[in-house]
């Protein structure tokens, strides 16, 4: 389980959040109960750094960096400031494509103003390292810092990763998520070209009617602890992460593997990892991004795994859109609030279920009784990351 070592498990004890649809666990999930707007773009809007950078930090951060520097510290105030070893706490937060709007921005200064006015700190606000390193930095933390990068599943993996961490005994306390701010106007164009985004500026997940995602940005951030040091503290314990996969459909740049084969195999990896048997899975938070190709791949790998009468569904994307690297990350922090509250949050912007997706799709908000939950990302590349986790007595 997780590659532990003398039977640790790892716990949620804080989330951190910055979303189109709130910044802020209570903000976020209150807008995941929808409705939302339709937006092609998901922003964060009206988005002000100024309580937790000064001016001249930041300056010096992309504004995916300066996300993930929120997302922390909330989910280090949350998780009610534990005692650690600075040499044993580590940093696992990943993004898809990193300072984008920084380097787009510095393109045009050396076309209009010559290259002596770009910026030296060009590349520390591009680099996507630099929201772990930023993260690191703020709390002194010394151990591993490491950056996935694996598109659309890179908060699945990070997480993963920062588990694994925790699990195996060389960190007591990870920082662990995604953050991602790319909406600029050159991916904007690449992404509208490629015909991925909504024409209609709804995310639609499963529906029959679904026309693309909605791009988004945003962040995700987790503290992870070991289980029992947790207990000891007296921390709020939201979820424990039981376990994780991570495959590769070596298929397509774009596009699934047929039938969702890829999915399916990580998926079934996952459960085996957390010794969960498929039939006591009491949720799935879908990867669902509201394309035709992803989510019938999606649906079919879900009903390989569950059979005809699989558990409730659900994708926030249909709030949040799909915020790339920082997509897997919001969607651990809903699944941990799904526990807390006892609620699946629904999958706003569906009317017409497709009839050819039979899934138990959660369309309002659900009451239920916390149970083991697998949360899936599904990446550009065909990389694919599942996670599981489960309530703690």
């Amino acid at each position: 389980m997780l590659e532990a070592i003398g039977g640790r498990r790892v716990a949620v004890t804080g989330l951190g959040v910055v979303a189109p649809c709130g910044v802020g666990a209570a903000a976020f999930w209150a807008g995941l109960m929808g409705p939302v707007e339709p937006a092609v773009l998901r922003r964060v809007h009206g988005w002000d750094p100024g309580p937790w950078l000064s001016h001249q930090e930041a300056r010096r951060l992309d504004p995916f960096a300066q996300f993930a520097i929120a997302a922390a510290a909330e989910a280090m105030d949350d998780a009610a400031g534990p005692a650690y070893d600075p040499d044993r706490c580590g940093v696992t937060i990943g993004t898809g494509i990193g300072g984008a709007s920084s380097w787009e921005a510095q393109v045009g200064v050396l076309a209009e103003r010559g290259e002596r006015r770009v910026s030296p700190f060009t590349i520390p606000m591009v680099m996507p390292n630099s929201a772990g390193a930023a993260v690191s930095m703020r709390w002194g933390l010394r151990g591993p810092v490491e950056t996935i990068a694996t598109a659309c599943a890179t908060g699945t993996h990070s997480v993963a990763a920062g588990a694994k961490l925790v699990a195996s005994g060389r960190c007591d306390l990870v920082l662990a998520g995604g953050s991602e701010a790319t909406l600029t106007a050159t991916n904007v164009a690449a992404f509208t070209n490629m015909r991925a985004l909504s024409t209609t500026g709804i995310s639609r997940p499963f529906d029959a009617a679904r026309d693309g995602f909605c791009a988004a940005e945003g962040a995700g951030v987790v503290v992870l602890e070991e289980l029992e040091a947790a207990r000891a503290r007296g921390a709020r314990v939201y979820a424990e992460v039981a376990g994780s996969a991570s495959t590769a459909d070596a298929h397509h740049i774009t596009a699934p593997a047929p039938g969702g084969a890829g999915a399916a195999a990580c998926m079934r990896l996952a459960l085996r990892d957390a010794d969960v048997a498929p039939g006591d899975v009491r949720q799935v938070n879908a990867h669902g991004t509201s394309t035709p190709l992803n989510d019938a791949a999606e649906a079919t790998a879900l009903a390989t795994v569950f059979g005809p009468d699989g558990p409730p569904v659900t994708s926030v994307k249909g709030v949040t859109g799909h915020s790339l690297g920082a997509a897997g990350a919001l969607e651990v922090v809903a699944v941990a609030l799904s526990f807390l509250h006892r609620v699946i949050p629904p999958t706003v912007g569906v009317t017409e279920p497709d009839p050819a997706l039979p899934l138990d799709l959660v369309l309002r908000p659900r009451p239920w009784r916390p149970g083991p939950t697998l949360s899936n990302s599904f990446a550009f590349g065909g990389h694919n990351g599942c996670l599981v986790f489960r309530p703690v007595g």
